[in-house]
């Protein structure tokens, strides 16, 4: 071979070398960054998918409570979200402590249900800073601009069924009376509790002082509260009530009990001294949450009334209300002016609660499937 031939051919192999490899290089150079890229897409899409919600709850005394966390937490779950749920057994900073942590752990929604609605602007203010968004369950959060929604029952309406509910029991609208009745009220730091007291009070005021006796004349809200709606609480006020006004004889027709814990210590007060017999009957005693023991008491005829909040419909706008906001869109509300925390008027969903009474009970729990026969079996 001639030597400029060799000299081509080396070239030439040079060249052919350089461009299989610069090829095979590229090639590769190419692949690997399209699996990554696949591979990172595909993880930010498992990323969106997994959110992590916080639900905070006051405490586990209350049937209710337990029953509102549960319901959430299977909502929330079933919509593919992870859940944190806690319960602070009625400790406000415990509680603050318990959001503080759900922040710090990535939860990007907190759903709240507080021991005292202005105790947490700290945490609210945290939560705003990282990004988090803030849903008030069944309890307004006050004094923050930083809570988004509010989804709760119409907790005026649920006073004012009660109220009624006395009024009618009574007769008192077709001009019977007079009728000695007590009143009750809810835990001074739960926002909702004056509105349970002002709906039944819109009611009640104008027989009061006619057809309707408060004997122990106590009807301000601050004299008739319960702290933290506390069986026991309320059990040792109508122990009092009762040893002061309703001694010799004095008949008490009715008692106005916001929730079924506040029943439950009232109805104890009053068997202990002997009510509940022939001669000495109950009088009408009112509540709400329809607590499994209270509905017993109602199909034993010893409390009259419950007023039931399913806490499944309650949950399922809230899950409603994760969505959007983790959407960016707007939830679904019916209220824009009853729910003023001192910062903001709060977007509210208010659902609606049933009256539960002896005649009823199967209906509305049973066939419903929020109790079975066994749960009140007694």
């Amino acid at each position: 071979m001639k030597p400029w031939k060799k000299i081509l051919s080396t070239i030439m192999t040079f060249i052919l070398a350089f461009t299989f490899v610069g090829c095979s290089g590229g090639e590769k150079a190419n692949a690997v960054p399209s699996s990554a890229a696949s591979e990172a897409s595909q993880e930010s899409k498992e990323a969106s998918k997994e959110k992590k919600i916080g639900i905070a709850m006051p405490e586990k005394t209350l049937q209710r409570w337990v029953q509102d966390g549960s319901n959430m937490k299977k909502v929330l779950e079933d919509k593919g979200y992870s859940c944190e749920l806690q319960y602070a057994n009625n400790d406000v900073n415990l509680q603050a402590q318990q959001c503080e942590n759900m922040i710090t752990n990535g939860c990007t929604v907190l759903v709240i249900a507080s021991i005292d609605g202005s105790s947490l602007s700290n945490v609210l203010n945290q939560a705003h800073q990282n990004n988090v968004k803030v849903i008030a369950y069944d309890r307004l959060l006050m004094n923050s601009p930083y809570v988004d929604y509010y989804a709760t029952f119409d907790n005026y309406k649920v006073g004012q069924m009660q109220g009624q509910f006395l009024v009618d029991q009574l007769g008192v609208s077709d001009g019977k009376g007079p009728f000695n009745i007590e009143i009750f009220a809810g835990a001074p730091d739960d926002n909702n509790a004056k509105f349970f007291y002002k709906g039944a009070m819109d009611v009640l005021n104008k027989y009061l002082g006619k057809s309707l006796v408060v004997k122990s004349g106590q009807t301000d809200f601050n004299k008739c509260a319960t702290e933290h709606w506390k069986t026991e609480v309320a059990q040792s006020r109508m122990d009092n009530l009762l040893s002061a006004h309703y001694a010799s004889g004095v008949k008490l027709s009715g008692v106005l009990a916001p929730n079924d814990a506040i029943a439950r210590g009232v109805l104890a007060a009053l068997k202990n001294i002997g009510y509940g017999s022939s001669d000495k009957p109950l009088p009408i005693i009112t509540g709400q949450d329809a607590e499994k023991a209270n509905i017993i008491d109602i199909k034993n005829g010893e409390i009259s009334m419950t007023v039931f909040k399913d806490t499944r419909v309650l949950a399922d706008k809230v899950a409603g209300m994760v969505d959007a906001v983790l959407q960016n869109k707007d939830a679904e509300i019916n209220d824009t002016e009853s729910y003023n925390n001192g910062s903001k008027v709060v977007p509210t969903y208010l659902c609606d609660p049933t009256v539960v009474t002896k005649d009823n009970y199967k209906e509305v729990l049973i066939d419903s499937g929020y109790y079975s026969e066994q749960d009140i079996a007694g």
